[in-house]
């Protein structure tokens, strides 16, 4: 088995991230044209941040890790920002949004000190 670059608990936290973005799309009402549009586009970046996360951790060179990284840090912004508007203008209830903002916010601050240690390392 091959090693990977990011612990096991790492991928796992952003495997129940997509999943928590999966169950909450599953639960949008869809009659409304705006809500199905942003619900769709949280879908894709909320799994995204996952799938970016499982790519960087069989990265074969620094260069690639901090690419794929920085892939999942603009996933996980833009999954935020969907999540931001249907609270704010969709009116989806917080209670669903809010724990998947929160989440979403700290994998982003996981994801920059990744990316700026890598990065220090490689410059030495």
């Amino acid at each position: 088995m091959t090693r990977s670059r990011l612990p096991e608990e790492f991928r796992q936290r952003t495997k129940c991230f997509a999943a928590g973005v999966i169950r909450l799309y599953v639960k949008l009402p869809k009659a409304r044209e705006e809500v199905r549009v942003l619900g769709k586009q949280l879908l894709r970046s909320g799994t995204s941040v996952a799938a970016h996360v499982r790519e960087a951790s069989r990265a074969r060179s620094a260069d690639e890790f901090v690419s794929k990284l920085g892939g999942a840090l603009q996933e996980a912004d833009e999954s935020q920002l969907w999540l931001e508007l249907l609270r704010e203008e969709c009116a989806i209830d917080p209670n669903f949004t809010r724990p998947l903002e929160v989440e979403a916010s700290e994998l982003m601050a996981i994801l920059t000190t990744m990316v700026k240690r890598t990065k220090v390392k490689v410059e030495i």
